[in-house]
């Protein structure tokens, strides 16, 4: 009897590297975006900043990139979660009469 082993990709190093560079660039971005007076849209853009990091190491760190499609629906399913908390959260903080006293 013949066992098949499963499949296994090896991720060269310079994708590592590449990653690793963007989520450095992320950081920096993160900083900068704080230093700057924005107003209402600080944390949107940290937020957004801050998902995009989470992707790349979702995929790359995690090798979800190469994994299997209940893998995928697994993270995307929790990705939905996470949104579905955020707009939550952000419809009761948003919807709160702070201006009465």
């Amino acid at each position: 009897m013949v066992e098949h082993a499963p499949e296994h990709h090896i991720t060269p190093l310079p994708v590592y590297f590449a990653v690793f560079a963007a989520l450095s660039i992320g950081t920096l971005l993160t900083w900068y975006a704080s230093t700057i007076n924005l107003g209402w849209a600080n944390t949107p853009i940290a937020l957004v900043i801050a998902t995009i990091k989470a992707v790349l190491v979702i995929l790359y760190f995690m090798h979800v990139i190469h994994s299997t499609r209940l893998t995928w629906v697994v993270v995307i399913g929790a990705f939905l979660w996470l949104g579905v908390l955020f707009v939550l959260t952000f419809a009761d903080f948003l919807t709160r009469l702070w201006a009465i006293n």
